[in-house]
């Protein structure tokens, strides 16, 4: 059984069981405005990113400089952004040639990556400064994380000078690496025969989705399993119940100072998938108050995260900044309440396992 969340539930095509206005939304509706209106865009749009995250990096790797740098810098953490909107639709074409993992290599409890990639700066490995031949090497040596130690990690000062043109280099095949993996995801997802007429197009004849109850699951499952991902995954990885049990070290991107970006960015991309999808019509009128709930507390937890600024340890010392990373929390066990029981039981859908479970 695939690693995702598993629903049993009772309605086909249509959305059945509900008003007759509500079950007139069809689900091969609802999935292709979700792809039409969040998947597709938010795609391209970490495609131009990292498009210009590569040129930034060569642009530095040609000429170091501190502003070289910074600029490098700048494009990182909006390709970071991009990309947490993003990654939010975890299947399909992100999933093949183990693209996932090789985009973003997270959580690295015992630091395989970073000896990795320190290994690489050590011994000046010249496969890993070649575009193609890191693609095949581990994945924790060719994404977003080893990328942001060699720009933001200890010695990357030398970035601005001429001395350490090898973390430049490996630096810069990391950036076209992503480049190439984020075009690829793009395209695959515009392709009119591709993932996304599988996913829109369920039926007797699809290998994948049978009947539009399977295709509104994987997107139900989407805000399910994103909300508990970031709640407690990537915040209570590092927050702990109390001060002095928190490990800003085990944040994610604590170096570029990204970790609350990257949460806002998550459920920044929750918000626009369930806005674009129009899920939300299909609810019975007296309880079309969810939907507009979601969305409230959703912007919420948006707002909320992008109010934390600063390095990740110095916002765990603050006991004002320290707050609102719990009120975040909060927020994401109210919205996992709202999405995974009142939304899947008005839906007559029954959650199984969670894919952060295994199997």
């Amino acid at each position: 059984m695939s690693k995702r969340l598993a629903l049993a539930v009772v309605f086909p095509l249509a959305l059945a069981g509900m008003s007759p206005a509500a079950a007139a939304v069809k689900a091969s509706d609802v999935i292709q405005r979700a792809i039409d209106g969040f998947v597709r865009p938010a795609y391209s749009g970490l495609h131009d990113h990292a498009v210009s995250l590569t040129k930034a990096v060569r642009t530095l790797c040609e000429a170091p400089s501190q502003q070289g740098l910074d600029a490098a810098r700048g494009e990182f953490s909006a390709t970071v952004e991009a990309w947490s909107k993003a990654e939010i639709i975890g299947f399909g074409p992100i999933k093949e040639n183990n693209r996932l993992e090789r985009m973003l290599y997270w959580p690295d409890r015992k630091s395989i990556g970073l000896k990795q990639v320190q290994a690489a700066l050590s011994d000046k490995d010249p496969t890993a400064i070649d575009p193609v031949l890191l693609a095949g090497k581990s994945v924790a040596m060719q994404g977003l994380g080893a990328l942001e130690f060699l720009l933001f990690g200890d010695g990357a000062d030398a970035l601005t000078g001429k001395d350490d043109a090898y973390r430049c280099a490996y630096g810069a095949a990391i950036a076209g690496n992503i480049e190439t993996m984020a075009g690829d995801v793009s395209d695959a997802w515009n392709k009119p025969d591709g993932f996304a007429a599988l996913w829109a197009n369920p039926g007797p004849q699809n290998a994948l989705y049978r009947d539009g109850t399977e295709a509104v699951t994987e997107l139900v499952g989407v805000f399910i399993n994103e909300l508990e991902m970031v709640r407690d995954i990537r915040l209570k990885g590092f927050l702990g119940g109390k001060p002095e049990a928190d490990k800003p070290k085990q944040a994610i991107y604590w170096r570029s100072q990204n970790t609350a970006r990257s949460l806002a960015g998550n459920l920044s991309g929750v918000d626009t998938l369930f806005e674009a999808s129009k899920l939300g019509d299909a609810l019975q009128p007296d309880n079309s108050w969810m939907a507009e709930s979601i969305h409230i507390q959703l912007v919420n937890g948006v707002s909320t995260a992008q109010s934390v600024k600063g390095p990740i340890d110095k916002v765990l010392a603050d006991p004002a900044q320290r707050a609102k990373l719990e009120h975040f929390a909060l927020i994401s066990s109210s919205l996992s309440t709202l999405f995974g029981t009142r939304l899947t039981t008005e839906f007559g859908l029954t959650a199984g396992f969670s894919s952060l479970d295994g199997d």
